[in-house]
């Protein structure tokens, strides 16, 4: 199957277990804050990768192929499922805290969880269009070079600065202020996951120590 098919089928399958995620804790069809978020992030996703799948297909199948079994490192299997359950709980949560009414969140503020999402979708695949070795997986690829430029230049991990922001935007777009609460134990597994993958990138890729030496900053300049 062409990258591109693979791409449209995977996203299709994707929007079917997002949607049973969201509606049906929600209890609930009427709930346009989550159709909001799911036409927000489906299209954020769709066009960079219609533009990825001609321009660089290699790339686009690095950030196709992910999960817990495309991992090679044992930690990282369990970083990742970690990863996807936080997430899949954050999802949950909102959409309870929907149903039940817990939160009271304006329009204006789910409106800008949606900016946040797109913002951090898009920044994503800038990252992969500025460093097509940039996959889903922890892994050194024969001929990787360190990358340097753009937003590479700013931190030394933009595609998961890129997830924080998400982090932040998904719960105000499902109008939740309790899904925040699960934001710090997604950060704390995202740190894992970098400080693991700098271990193997200093090991096994060259020019990363100095690389390392220059850009000093992980997630957020001057923060970490």
């Amino acid at each position: 199957m062409r990258t591109g098919s693979r791409a449209t089928v995977s996203t299709v399958a994707g929007l079917v277990v997002l949607g049973l995620i969201l509606f049906v804790p929600a209890g609930t069809l009427n709930y346009w804050q989550a159709w909001v978020f799911i036409t927000v992030a489906t299209l954020a996703t769709i066009i960079p990768s219609i533009y990825l799948a001609r321009t660089d297909p290699a790339a686009l199948r690095r950030r196709m192929r992910g999960g817990p079994r495309a991992e090679a490192r044992t930690v990282q299997k369990f970083i990742i499922v970690g990863a996807f359950l936080g997430l899949f709980a954050m999802l949950v949560l909102s959409a309870l805290d929907h149903r039940l009414g817990w939160s009271s969140v304006p329009a204006g503020v789910s409106l800008l969880g949606d900016v946040l999402i797109a913002a951090g979708i898009g920044m994503a695949m800038l990252v992969v269009v500025q460093n097509s070795y940039a996959a889903a997986t922890v892994t050194v690829e024969t001929g990787q070079k360190v990358a340097t430029t753009g937003l590479y230049s700013w931190v030394r991990h933009p595609m998961y600065a890129a997830n924080v922001i998400m982090m932040l935007g998904i719960p105000l777009a499902l109008g939740s202020y309790w899904g925040l609460l699960l934001v710090p134990a997604a950060l704390l597994v995202l740190v894992f996951r970098i400080l693991d993958e700098e271990q193997l990138l200093s090991q096994e890729l060259d020019g990363y120590p100095q690389y390392m030496q220059r850009v000093r900053y992980r997630l957020v300049p001057h923060v970490w």
